[in-house]
This record gives structure tokens, sequence and C-alpha cells, in this order.
């Protein structure tokens, strides 16, 4: 059927030198200090924008919209078979075979990695290998299940191969699962994930791949039907990937599902309820209770649809282009700093994901001016990577403990951390260069004088610059 066939297979191919006018929001103008601006989003390894032919396509998927599942009416029954579709759509986006594997939704990453760490049978003694490059939602679920050593860093940022090998020797049986982050959020490394399974699968472990960085940049493949170098459990966030109508993916072996209860209960997970009992019913809606995000899921098909319209090599290919670039002008500015490697030959070798500060101006105030005075949305801190910043900062574990105190007492003025600038498939080199002129402002000293920092918050804003948010979008 005609009208069912356009919710999900795009017939227009869609080019990179179209994104930037598709980009939903281009050209918006936002209050500065120096009168409106067009706004440049640079904060892309926090969530992606969309594009104005992904939310037509959910609007458009809205006359059709039914809850899934048991409906018997035609608008159900054609919601159900276009969140099913995704989910084959999703399982070929990153290899995983449905026949061993399952795709379950989730609200994010976070969730997935916690969903992973409640259902995985962990005993007393168990370890779980991780990384120091991880963001919080890889290291902090695990420390509820399991013990948790970290693989150390090279000098240079990237991870210790031989500390992961030695603590593989060292801890041997009792290392259940590795779980390692597929790029970093901080210094755009990516990792080696053929050796990082490989030397898992020896050492008798399974690995899981936070790929919420990588999933959007580079092409996954779990490589099911390989057993040296398969990935056991893969999570990613639809928000991250241009859908940011909100999902998160968990694909992994369906053994562990299969077994006890689901980790939530309520409609959706049970074939019968009695007074007595209830018994699940099969994945993966049995770890999928109540109603799925379906316009979320929908979203992400058509974004995975987008992106293979383009094609890896393409996207690849524009985004190195512009993180070398940035990466060859940022170097020019006197008294700026850049975190991970810096050679813009190796800009294939790495993603978008720039870190940096600039002289001796506090990366918050700075992120504050690029936002104020040059209406360029980074994001600044450690990212939810606290133990990696702080290693590629060098904190001291006497000033670590001093700044958690001073945290606990609600003061993050002294708070470490970086501004960064992340790139997706729609930025271009004109707004890298608006950015250029920002930071050679600000290493400068040129600008506004009078910020004012919140001290609880950490945050700077302009004194007496007061924003009527109402007036943009009215609640």
């Amino acid at each position: 059927m005609d009208v069912t066939t356009n919710i999900l297979d795009d017939k227009e191919k869609i080019s990179l030198e179209d994104l930037p006018s598709l980009m939903l929001g281009a050209g918006t103008e936002v209050p500065t200090l120096h009168g409106p601006k067009t706004y440049i989003n640079f904060d892309n390894a926090a969530s992606t924008p969309t594009f104005s032919h992904i939310a037509n396509s959910v609007v458009s998927f809205l006359r059709w919209y039914s809850n899934v599942h048991r409906g018997t009416g035609f608008k159900s029954q054609l919601s159900s078979w276009a969140f099913e579709q995704s989910r084959d759509i999703v399982a070929d986006f990153v290899g995983a075979d449905l026949e061993k594997q399952v795709v379950i939704f989730t609200k994010n990453s976070t969730e997935a990695l916690n969903k992973v760490a409640n259902r995985l049978p962990f005993a007393e003694g168990d370890i779980v290998l991780t990384t120091l490059m991880e963001h919080h939602s890889n290291e902090l679920p695990w420390r509820r299940v399991a013990r948790v050593e970290h693989i150390e860093l090279n000098e240079d940022g990237t991870l210790s191969a031989e500390d992961f090998s030695d603590k593989l020797k060292r801890f041997g049986s009792r290392v259940k699962l590795v779980a390692i982050t597929g790029a970093s959020n901080v210094t755009g490394y990516i990792n080696d994930l053929d050796l990082f399974a490989r030397e898992t699968h020896r050492a008798g472990a399974k690995i899981l791949v936070d790929a919420a960085q990588l999933a959007p940049h580079r092409p996954i493949d779990m490589k099911a039907h390989d057993e040296e170098h398969k990935i056991d459990y893969l999570v990613f966030s639809a928000h991250k990937v241009y859908a940011p109508f909100g999902v998160g993916v968990l694909i992994g072996e369906r053994e562990p599902f299969e077994q006890g209860d689901p980790e939530e209960v309520g409609g959706g997970v049970v074939d019968i309820v009695t007074l007595e009992d209830a018994y699940w019913t099969d994945l993966p809606e049995k770890e999928e209770a109540g109603t799925p995000d379906i316009i979320g899921v929908v979203a992400l098909a058509k974004v995975i649809r987008m992106i293979q319209s383009i094609g890896w090599e393409d996207i690849i290919r524009h985004e190195s282009e512009l993180t070398a670039y940035a990466l060859e002008e940022l170097q020019k500015i006197p008294g700026v700093s850049i975190f991970g490697d810096v050679d813009p030959k190796n800009a294939a070798r790495r993603l978008g994901v720039i870190s940096l500060n600039i002289g001796n101006v506090p990366h918050a105030l700075a992120a504050a001016i690029l936002s104020y005075e040059g209406a360029i949305g980074v994001r600044s801190g450690c990212f939810c990577a606290h133990l990696y910043v702080k290693s590629l900062l060098h904190v001291s574990e006497e000033d670590s403990r001093k700044l958690e105190q001073q945290i606990l007492d609600r003061d993050r003025s002294q708070l470490p951390g970086t501004i960064r600038m992340s790139f997706g498939i729609y930025n271009t080199k004109t707004e890298i260069d608006r950015f250029l002129e920002m930071t050679r402002k600000i290493a400068a000293g040129e600008y506004y004088q009078n910020y004012v920092m919140n001290r609880e918050k950490g945050e700077y804003a302009p004194e007496g610059f007061d924003i009527d948010f109402q007036q943009y979008y009215p609640l």
C-alpha cells in the first residue's frame, strides 16, 4: 500500500549540500548583547537538531498514529507495522541479527545501560571492566551490581591497550563484562572495537559498547556472526542522531532478557495475569513496559533512512574536513589549548568533538561569551565525564577533594572543565569562521566585562541582561 510505504521509505535522495537549509531552525535569530544574531549550534555531542523533512514525515505519520499491538483498528495496525518495521531498520543499521539478538526501545542510552546492568546475572566478586574515558552513564550503573575496574589512559588521553590486557590477565574469569565507549564525547577519540571485542571474548567475558557518540558519525557493525569480534551489547540514543523526538536503543543477546522477570512490569509485558500470578510475554515486548515512544521510534527510522541515503563516505569526509579546518585554525590563536589529538591530518580517525580552553578565561565564562555575544551554542564543564576531564586537566587528588567539598557546599565557581564544540552533518566552515572570530576576541580580552557568576550553578550571565523566554516560545 502506497500510503504505508511513504511513512518509512524516502524516495527522494538527500545530499549533504541540502542539509544546512533543511536543518529545522536554520537562520533562527536569537538575542545577544549586540542585537539579534543568527544562531550557530556547535553542541551536537549533547543533542542534535532535526531536519524539516524528518519533522514533516513525523507530522504526516500523526494522521495515522494510534497505540501499537493488539489494536484491531486500521490506524493501530498501521502504527504497529511502522513500529516493528522501524525495529528492523535499526537492526540493519547496526548489523544485528534478530534471530540471535533483540532490539529493545528505551528512553535513552542511560536507561538502556541501566537495563543491562539490572538484567545481567552478576554474582558477588564479579568485575565490570570499564575505562577512565567513559560518560557517567557507562560508569555509575555498574557500580550498583559489580566491582568496577578501569582501563587506564595513555599520556595523550587514548586508552591503554597494554593496561587493558594486563587487567584481563590479572582478574581472569572474574571479569564478566567489558563496558567501553565507541567514541569519546570529550576528545572525539574512536576506540578500536575489534581489538577490545577480540581480547574480551578470549578472556571469556562479554563486551558492551556505548555508541551514543559513535552512532551519528560512523557506521556500526555488531558482527553478530563473528564470535571473535562481535559486540554483545550496544546502546545509543536517537536524540544524538538527528531524531530529538526521544527514544533510546538497546541491542543485545536475547538470553539474559528471556530469563527471569522483566525490569519494569505493567501493561504490555504479560500474556496472562491472575490474582496469584503473571506470565510474561515474549521479547522484545517483555522489556518494553507500557506504551512505547512510537513517534520517536518512527522518527529514528526516518533519520536512519536519511543517513543511508546520504552515505557514510560523504558524511565522514564532510565532518573530517570541518574537524581538520577547525583544528588547524584554532592552533593559530594565542592561548588556545586543545585536549586530545590536535593534528588535522588525523581528523578522519576521530570525531568532530573538540574540547578547548582559551587562555586564563574560565571555561564557563568563555561559553557564556560565545552565547551572549556570538549567538554560538557550545557546552562547558566536564560533559558527564568527570574522571576523564580531570585526567586530561591533570587535576590532583588533593585539588579533587577540595572541589568535591566545594560542590557539596553548593559552590561550583572553581569547577574545572573545558568548552566543547561538536559538529553535525549540517555544520559549515562559515559557521566555524564565526566561532574562530569569537575565540580570537575572547583570547584578546575583547568582550563585555560585566559578567556575573552564579556560584551555585557555576554559570555566567551579563549583568542586567534579562531574556523573556515566553516571548520566543509561549507556554
